[in-house]
Order: structure tokens, then C-alpha cells, then sequence
């Protein structure tokens, strides 16, 4: 039987390709392009042959142990020394010539503790134009045990946010801690110590509630308003306008 003359059209078409790719795969492309022990091998000898730059938290802690345990005790136990000082390499191989850099005027701490909307609820937060103005951050704060000398007693210390948003509410004369039960740990380490949050209906029924004693508030009645949903899934408590 007699191949179609497509047939052997599209077999020499497609034999030519094959040829072809064969032929710049392993005969045109050098193999130091497509080898990967090459690459490895050529990327690590790159990569040693530059200055090496970071001493490593070893090389500090072998001459500042009494810094280095403070600070693993602390806040910034997280944070490596050349985070906020630099490569000290030639620190290291020379301390006695070569200094370390050491931040110390106010551009540099807000860089973490600037204030953030996107940063955690509770990360240590200030507005530096208006936190105590001027004054390098460290004449207050030690940077290797950053506590403050006080704890903070506003709630807009952490959260900035929410106090500017309620603000503008019809709730700007409650006190966070009308409807907040803040205990005293909670300002030193908010994370483990939380306020408690209402979580019944009857919590804003008792200022909104028709019955309710409070009179300027917006009155509702708590058996038909809402139905079974809960006050918070249609009014945000720091900014309750109501939904339309």
C-alpha cells in the first residue's frame, strides 16, 4: 500500500524539526549553558570570591556576651546584632581600628516602630512627630532592653487606629474600657493578656435597648432588631453608624 503524499510530507517536516532541535540541543549550544554542575559549581566559586561582609552573632557574642545576654532576655532577643549595626566583619577582624556603626538619632527606630496600619495588633507603635519630639529615641529607651520606663496608659499607644476611628463615632465620649475589661499585664505584654470583648446581644442592649436608662443613646427594640444576628455583624463598635 502506497503512503499518502501528505503523509510523507508531514514525516520529512517533522523529521527536519527533530533534526534540528537535536542538532542545536547537542551540537550549537555550548554545555556550559545548559549544565548544572557547571552552574553550581561556577555560581559557589562567584560567591566565595566576594568580601565577606556580616561577622555573624557568634563573633559578637564572643566579646559582648553581657550585651548579647540582655538582649536575648529581652524584646529584641529577635533581632541579630547586625540588624540594626551593620556588617561588622572588619569589626570583628579589627575592633580596636574599626568602630561599629551604632544608630542613634530618630530615623532609625521608627523604621519598625513607626506607625503602621499593616503592622500586629499590639507591635509597639509611634508617631514620631509627636512622641516625645526632638529627643534621640535612646535618651529614654535602652536599644538592647527597650522597655519603657513607663507602661503606656492610653489605648491609642497601640491602637492608633481604632482611637481615630472612634473619634468621629457616635462613641467618641465612651471610655475604651466601657465596654473593655483590661487587665493590668495587658499594657506590659498585651499578647498575654487580653481585653475581654462583649459577646452577647444584651451588652449593647443595656445603653440601646427601648428600655435601656442611658436617653441620648439610639433606642431599638432588642426582641425584633437584628433577629438572631448578633450586634457587631452589622455595626462596627467603634464607628456604629447605622447600615442602610
Amino acid at each position: 500500500m502506497r503512503i499518502p503524499e501528505q503523509i510523507q510530507r508531514l514525516a520529512i517536516v517533522t523529521a527536519v524539526i527533530i533534526g534540528g532541535v537535536l542538532l542545536v540541543r547537542f551540537v550549537l549550544i555550548p554545555r556550559s549553558l545548559i549544565s548544572d554542575d557547571l552552574h553550581r559549581a561556577s555560581t559557589v566559586q562567584r560567591e566565595l570570591a566576594k568580601p565577606i561582609k556580616f561577622a555573624g552573632s557568634t563573633a559578637c557574642q564572643d566579646c559582648h556576651e553581657d550585651v548579647s545576654s540582655r538582649v536575648r532576655k529581652g524584646y529584641h532577643k529577635n533581632l541579630s546584632c547586625e540588624g540594626c549595626h551593620g556588617p561588622e566583619a572588619r569589626h570583628a577582624e579589627n575592633p580596636m581600628e574599626v568602630k561599629p556603626f551604632a544608630p542613634r538619632d530618630r530615623k532609625f527606630c521608627p523604621l519598625c516602630h513607626g506607625y503602621d496600619p499593616s503592622r500586629p495588633t499590639g507591635f509597639p507603635q509611634i508617631n514620631p512627630t509627636a512622641h516625645n519630639p526632638i529627643k534621640p529615641c535612646i535618651t529614654c529607651h535602652n536599644p538592647h532592653d527597650p522597655v519603657p520606663l513607663t507602661a503606656p496608659q492610653e489605648c491609642s499607644a497601640c491602637h492608633a487606629q481604632i482611637q481615630r476611628t472612634k473619634a468621629v463615632s457616635s462613641h467618641a465620649l465612651l471610655q475604651c474600657t466601657t465596654c473593655h475589661s483590661v487587665p493590668a499585664q495587658h499594657k506590659k505584654t498585651p499578647r498575654s493578656a487580653w481585653p475581654s470583648k462583649p459577646d452577647t446581644r444584651a451588652f449593647c442592649g443595656g445603653c440601646h435597648g427601648k428600655e435601656a436608662t442611658p436617653k441620648d443613646a439610639p433606642k431599638i427594640d432588642m426582641s425584633t432588631h437584628g433577629g438572631r444576628f448578633l450586634c457587631w455583624q452589622c455595626h462596627y463598635p467603634h464607628l456604629p453608624e447605622g447600615r442602610g
